[in-house]
């Protein structure tokens, strides 16, 4: 079991490490962390570097079982920042349940792998995994953040010249066949299907999508880094989370079901973890939209600025966690959202 406390620290740039003085501040210590989740400002697709050097300059500085998500693309009114996961024991009294986290890092993955079955069944292992340390079921958790290897120029080349087919020949393509494979082997783990169905989902043959999966693609890796927060008794801490998806980019209705369940308990929205991606039918609602059309901006790019506006607007800031590319993370157009918030100090008076 492994309490948690939220930390939320907006980022200068992404070498920032002002986080490691919050953290300090707010009465932890570095080796605490339990993973680093981050936006940082890069365009999000195959060279986006931003990633790469929040990786280089955080991972030295972290324990070494503590894993980062770096998500690049923070279009709009996205604002960069990181999220401390942070171990906290501590049972807080008039509580007896709380967030729980847990992360791993997978084995490496073989070019050839990715976006393929090796690649489903090794997230679905690593997620069985943290699930067993936690000491949780599929029904307690709320996340399951993946960030998974992606295909380069010279990966590519070098399949091909070892008489290997890579999944795609083209390093873009081949972020969205390792998202896929990620969100299936999360969806595996937490019995929202099974292996046989997820090969099928993973050709199209198959409809299948996880509510909890958020996954997301770099060059600054090769293996997965995956973290698994849920709810448990074993904790005592005000944190707790909801979990759904959005039918679409403009689905306000679906976040504020979400919202109104955390009001009516009296909690305050910490952070809200959300996939987009753009409407693979080109329409919204029956209206035309052009993000896949655009040969200037990626589809992505034009998602995680459309989601993350109208999430920013609910929240109140811009520091909200939206990644582009939902493959397989809500239905096809939508994608999954996660809120974490904090409850009030119980009345002594009461019950907890």
């Amino acid at each position: 079991m492994t309490g948690i406390a939220l930390l939320t620290v907006p980022t200068a740039d992404p070498g920032d490490t002002h986080a490691f003085q919050v953290l300090t501040e707010s009465g932890y210590r570095a080796d605490d962390l339990v993973s680093v989740i981050g936006k940082t400002e890069g365009n999000g697709c195959v060279n986006d570097f931003s990633r790469g050097l929040a990786a280089a300059i955080w991972e030295p500085r972290i324990p070494e079982a503590a894993v980062t998500v770096f998500s690049g693309g923070t279009e709009g009114v996205l604002s960069p920042h990181v999220n401390l996961f942070v171990r906290d024991e501590k049972r807080y009294p008039g509580f007896d349940r709380g967030l729980v986290a847990a992360a791993r890092r997978s084995r490496s993955l073989d070019p050839a792998e990715i976006g393929r079955a090796a690649q489903i069944d090794t997230v679905t292992e690593t997620v069985a995994k943290l699930l067993a340390e936690l000491g949780v079921t599929p029904g307690d958790v709320h996340l399951v953040l993946v960030k998974c290897p992606l295909l380069t120029s010279d990966t590519i080349t070098a399949l091909h010249t070892a008489g290997q087919v890579p999944v795609a020949t083209d390093t873009y393509a081949s972020m969205g066949f390792s998202r896929a494979a990620s969100s299936l082997g999360i969806a595996v783990a937490l019995g929202e299907c099974d292996r046989e169905t997820a090969l099928s989902a993973l050709a199209g043959e198959a409809d299948v999508w996880s509510a909890r999966a958020s996954a997301s693609a770099g060059a600054e890796l090769d293996d997965c880094h995956i973290l698994v927060v849920a709810e448990s008794p074993t904790a005592a801490n005000p944190l707790r989370a909801v979990h759904g998806h959005m039918t679409d980019a403009i689905d306000l209705a679906s976040v504020q079901q979400l919202l109104s369940r955390i009001a009516a308990e009296g909690g305050t929205v910490r952070q809200i973890f959300a996939k987009a991606e753009a409407d693979p039918t080109g329409s919204v609602r029956g209206l035309r939209h052009t993000m896949l059309t655009d040969s200037d901006i990626n589809a992505t790019r034009h998602a995680r600025g459309a989601v993350g506006g109208l999430l920013a607007g609910l929240k109140g800031d811009g520091a909200v966690y939206v990644s582009g590319g939902a493959e397989h993370q809500g239905p096809p157009g939508g994608g999954s959202i996660t809120v974490i918030y904090e409850l009030p100090t119980p009345d002594r008076n009461e019950a907890p």
